[in-house]
């Protein structure tokens, strides 16, 4: 069962050589890993080239990036989307791999933690885990892995703003349960703390709430960004 890593960037010049250099041994498992670059200002696609089985461009937008990596992963069975900050545990393959062989679930996520050391970030790490647990709704920091036929049934992510990795959870919850495995993600918590736990905490409950009641993503990710 082979899988592609489909890595989205913008402007992670700082952290992206890091991140493939930790996934070269999957590479030299047989698998590929795709980086789609959404036109960085930096020297992002430079880096990662030597890293990589593919590094395309393409227009900006985290659903647009993943989507068309995977549209470049033809010859895989599973996609696996991993943010550029986001670091997988040990021998992750082999456990995608046997979970997907074993189950008739066809998607699943891992959980997640968080890379700072504040003592609330274990609670709001735990507070995501359980939200996903019982939702059956991923968020990208958890590294999403599906089976490449299931993925191409449901048009892949939708092409949002934002909230994509909500959008394709639903689209996935349709046709199978997700596998969870509580191998750990590693991911960055810069963004907690450059705006502060709290005031984070409020902004993506505020922004799933909107979500939840048909906002419209475009204006949710100015809200995000500003």
């Amino acid at each position: 069962m082979r899988i592609a890593l489909i890595v989205p960037c913008l402007n992670e010049a700082a952290h992206i050589t890091t991140t493939l250099a930790r996934l070269q041994t999957l590479r030299h498992n047989g698998h590929q890993i795709i980086v789609v670059d959404g036109h960085s200002d930096d020297n992002t696609a430079a880096l990662a080239a030597p890293l990589a089985s593919q590094v395309v461009s393409c227009q900006r937008g985290r659903a647009r990036q993943m989507n068309h990596g995977a549209q470049l992963a033809d010859d895989a069975d599973v996609l696996l989307f991993l943010h550029a900050d986001t670091r997988l545990p040990e021998a992750a393959d082999k456990l995608i791999v046997d979970k997907l062989s074993q189950s008739s679930r066809q998607w699943g996520r891992f959980d997640v933690r968080l890379s700072g050391e504040q003592l609330c970030l274990r609670l709001v790490e735990f507070m995501m885990n359980q939200r996903s647990r019982l939702s059956a709704i991923a968020t990208g920091d958890q590294a999403i892995f599906v089976r490449r036929g299931l993925f191409e049934k449901i048009d892949g992510f939708p092409d949002i703003a934002l909230m994509e990795d909500i959008g394709l959870s639903k689209r996935l919850k349709q046709h199978s349960k997700p596998i969870h495995l509580p191998e750990k993600v590693i991911t960055s918590s810069r963004r907690w703390e450059q705006q502060g736990v709290w005031r984070t905490i409020l902004l993506m409950w505020r922004l799933r709430l909107a979500y939840f009641f048909g906002a419209d993503p475009q204006q949710l990710k100015r809200q995000y960004d500003s």
